[in-house]
Formats: structure tokens, sequence, C-alpha cells
């Protein structure tokens, strides 16, 4: 028996699967196929705060050395403005990498809700529903490899 896929509560084997707290033979999935649920727009208006928190610092480095530029302040204030506004605009990169990581991190989740469905014998069941959009991603592959040498002797 090949293992394709296993965690706390999906196990994707040659034999069968356990999804949802359910085993089901091979043989007994007929058809399987994936439905994705609506857009979670608090999700990608998070995304969006993520990447303003990233600009907030180069936008205030740029505002301090335009003020700088435009007032007429002596020489020390004006260097001091440019100074301070550089500093805070090289302040981004640290926080952007950051920042950056936490938007990989919200790709990996994903913004919607993923379900895997199956017709078996006792009608259309649905195997697992996940927020999750890597896991989804592994688990239906391998449900697919799990698949193919049974449809591959169907014919």
């Amino acid at each position: 028996m090949t293992t394709y896929y296993r965690d706390r509560e999906v196990w994707v084997t040659s034999a069968g699967v356990r999804m949802d707290g359910r085993d089901f033979a091979l043989p007994e999935l007929r058809q399987v196929w994936h439905r994705r649920g609506r857009r979670s727009w608090g999700k990608v208006a998070g995304r969006g705060a993520i990447g303003l928190a990233m600009l907030l610092p180069i936008l205030v480095g740029v505002l301090g050395v335009g003020v700088a530029l435009v007032i007429d302040a002596s020489t020390a204030v004006t260097i001091g403005l440019i100074g301070g506004g550089i500093l805070v605009g090289l302040a981004a990169a640290p926080l952007a990498d950051i920042l950056l990581e936490q938007v990989d991190r919200s790709h990996d989740r994903g913004s919607r809700e993923l379900e895997i469905w199956a017709r078996t014998p006792a009608g259309e069941v649905r195997l697992l529903h996940t927020a999750d959009a890597s896991r989804f991603g592994r688990i239906y592959r391998a449900l697919q490899r799990a698949l193919e040498p049974q449809s591959a002797t169907r014919r």
C-alpha cells in the first residue's frame, strides 16, 4: 500500500481515503471534483492593509524630504529633515521583509473556502472542506495520484 498524503485528519493511500472521519475504498469513488467557495473579502482587505503598512514608512520618508526642501529653514534643520526622512524610508526594508512573509502566509491559506466532493454508490459526498489552499492542493493532488491506477484499470 502506498501513502500519498497523511495528516491528522486526512489519509490518502492506494487502498482508500480517510477524510472527515469517514473511510472510503478507492473503487467507491466513482467521480471526484472540487468546488471553490466565495472569496473572503476580509482576507483580501487584510492583504491590502499589509501592503499599505509596507508603503507607509516610505511615504513618511518622502514626505519628510519634501517638507525639508519646501520650507524655508536653516541648513541644519533641512539636513536633519532630509536625514530623518531617509532613515524612516530605510526602516521600511526590515519591516517589508516581515510583512512580505505575512503576505506569503496569507496566500498559502487562501481567500476562499475549498471543498473536495465525490460521487459514491450512496450519492454525492463532501470529502473535505478547508480554507487552507496549500493543504487543499496537496490533498487533491494526492487523491488524483491515488485514483490514476484505478482509472487505468477501468478502461
